[in-house]
């Protein structure tokens, strides 16, 4: 038996590689396929194992909703990446930023808030994609229908939630908590002005569902999930009502880490935007995943259209140098 290390085999074997690259065919072909084999290794981990897309979320809905979204967009992202893509569910907003910051999460769906902080975290983490709803989003303010909260039609008028009852979203949320409570502050109400300390639901279905319960008279949600649970006849609108409807504001956006090209190969971080970009509603596979996030497709987006966010989570003490 020949020892393919050190048998006497070993020049002939030489000789006729050697031959072989003499043909223009064969060294062409062994071109491509080193070049293949690099692009393999590029997208490896230490085991010569294909390397993971790491994809997370804010948990600002059902733990099962959140896992059929983010369950398809991995598939989606690896059939047009063909890279092994996983989805990564954390417990808390503040998971999820510190998850992106230490590198167990590459690619996130934040909130406007914990998209700012997570970028602040990680230098050169870029804002790649928003849905076309997140460039004029809004919050709705709702109430128990029979608690006697007036309608609100100015910022002004706010002032009947005083000596209510009142819920937040999450604390890290900009839909249920940054944004609402920077309208609130314009005009002029505290979180003192409630009746006891403001409540924090952790989420927005848990925001409708503890108004409808009464156990707070009033409370503040994100627009797209209301309307979704509306339409869906999630909720008892005998029971609870859109009181306000806030002025639009930049919220929810994908965040990728700056250090995807050296990990996935050249353009990695491109490739990703142009296949969100490119979801159609034409496309049924495509048009399931568009429906789960409540919008029409994907926009472009960029850091900077988050400054006005970042401004006001330093104005409320949530981002702090």
């Amino acid at each position: 038996m020949t020892n393919h290390v050190t048998g006497s085999d070993e020049p002939r074997a030489f000789q006729r590689v050697c031959i072989a690259l003499r043909n223009p065919i064969f060294a062409i072909a062994l071109a491509a396929a080193g070049m293949m084999v690099l692009g393999a290794c590029a997208a490896s981990d230490e085991t010569g194992s294909l390397e993971s897309l790491k994809v997370g979320a804010i948990p600002d809905q059902d733990p099962e909703r959140l896992q059929r979204t983010y369950g398809l967009v991995a598939d989606h992202l690896a059939a047009s990446l063909e890279v092994p893509v996983t989805y990564v569910p954390v417990t808390d907003y503040a998971a999820a930023v510190s998850a992106f910051a230490t590198g167990d999460l590459d690619l996130v769906w934040f909130g406007g808030l914990t998209g700012v902080q997570a970028r602040l975290a990680v230098d050169g983490a870029r804002a790649i994609a928003q849905r076309d709803i997140d460039a004029a989003f809004h919050s709705v303010f709702i109430a128990r229908t029979d608690r006697g909260i007036e309608d609100v039609s100015n910022p002004a008028d706010l002032a009947t939630l005083k000596g209510n009852t009142f819920t937040f979203g999450s604390e890290s949320s900009t839909s249920g908590r940054l944004m609402p409570q920077h309208f609130l502050a314009e005009a002029g109400i505290g979180l003192d002005d409630f009746a006891g300390e403001p409540g924090f639901s952790g989420g927005h279905d848990a925001t409708i569902q503890l108004v409808e319960a009464g156990s707070y008279a009033a409370g503040v949600l994100n627009e797209q999930v209301w309307l979704s649970r509306v339409e869906e006849g999630a909720v008892d609108t005998d029971l609870v009502r859109v009181i306000w409807r806030t002025p639009p504001y930049a919220d929810y956006h994908w965040v990728a880490r700056p250090d995807l090209d050296e990990r996935f190969g050249a353009d990695f971080t491109d490739q990703i935007q142009a296949t969100l970009l490119a979801l159609d509603p034409n496309v049924p596979a495509d048009n399931e995943i568009l429906e789960l996030f409540g919008a029409e497709s994907f926009i472009e987006t960029n850091n900077e259209t988050y400054a006005a966010i970042e401004a006001v989570g330093r104005e409320i003490g949530k981002i702090q140098d």
